[in-house]
């Protein structure tokens, strides 16, 4: 099964951005907390104290964070000139991303990936994702979506 090229209906998107912050933050809060503890994510020194927007464009979806102590914080609402970095892409893109199938590049110059904000954080963020060492489950899976697409 070949991961297509989609974007979710533009409704999702509008009930996603009337739902509270926390709705938004904290899952993703909650699946970094796990990849932390699990040894899948250790959060580069150059991430501390720097405040995060992800943004899943076709999920109506921002989450705002802030690198604390190597571990990855809820920050109350703020206006897009305080964070320091914020990406945006779609919710499959994210996906391609996560189990290594896209690396950031990739998505960066086929325009489905958005890097704003601090240049050099921007690339040490790029980097750390592209070499961040997935779980023995998450490979599988990218193994099996590989496979099934040729």
């Amino acid at each position: 099964m070949k991961l297509p090229d989609f974007r979710l209906p533009s409704p999702i998107a509008s009930l996603g951005r009337k739902l509270p912050a926390a709705a938004h933050t904290l899952p993703l809060l909650g699946m970094l907390d796990i990849a932390r503890r699990r040894g899948w994510l250790t959060a580069p020194p150059a991430l501390e104290g720097r405040q995060f927007r992800l943004v899943i464009d076709d999920l109506g979806v921002t989450a705002r964070f802030r690198c604390v102590n190597g571990r990855f914080k809820s920050t109350p609402r703020a206006s897009a000139d305080q964070d320091d970095l914020t990406l945006s892409a779609d919710a499959v893109d994210y996906l391609r991303l996560t189990l290594g199938l896209e690396d950031a590049d990739t998505l960066f110059f086929r325009r489905r990936l958005k890097i704003e904000g601090d240049t050099e954080l921007g690339l040490e963020v790029k980097y750390w994702l592209d070499a961040a060492e997935r779980p023995a489950w998450l490979a599988k899976m990218a193994r099996h979506f590989e496979e099934q697409a040729t």
